[in-house]
């Protein structure tokens, strides 16, 4: 075999064993239930908060500590425990994504991401009132 063809091989053989590695960040979303079904396993939640419930968090105290609650679109509801500082505008997100793994009947979340409501949803009086105020001119 030529040395292009080896390296060529080797090559493949790193590309594959690198797509395997980072497969797991290739996953579905869990509703709370099926979360619950694969305790101690690593999923992504999306979910929104649950204005109901206080949100647990004390800069002061534990800069490093937020807890709250999570409903998900099926209505599964779960406690979440995240150990870093508490993200922006969380209480305006519509939707939450959470990456953890269910730990002793709450989530225990490693990473948040936080889906805000869009600025550009159209509102329809105002697009009314700018289609007029142009066709006017």
């Amino acid at each position: 075999m030529k040395k292009t063809h080896i390296i060529l091989l080797v090559g493949i053989a790193a590309l594959i064993a690198g797509l395997l590695a980072y497969s797991s960040d290739f996953s579905t979303y869990d509703t709370v239930s099926s979360a619950k079904q694969k305790e101690g396993k690593y999923v992504h939640l999306i979910a929104r908060l649950d204005k109901t419930r206080p949100v647990e968090y004390d800069p002061i105290k534990n800069p490093n500590y937020l807890a709250f609650y999570a409903i998900d679109s099926l209505g599964g509801q779960t406690k979440v425990v995240y150990h870093n500082s508490k993200p922006a505008d969380l209480e305006k997100s519509e939707r939450i994504v959470m990456k953890g793994k269910m730990q002793a009947g709450h989530f225990e979340c490693n990473d948040i991401m936080l889906k805000c409501p869009s600025k550009y949803k159209d509102d329809k009086q105002q697009l009314e009132k700018t289609v007029t105020e142009q066709t006017a001119n």
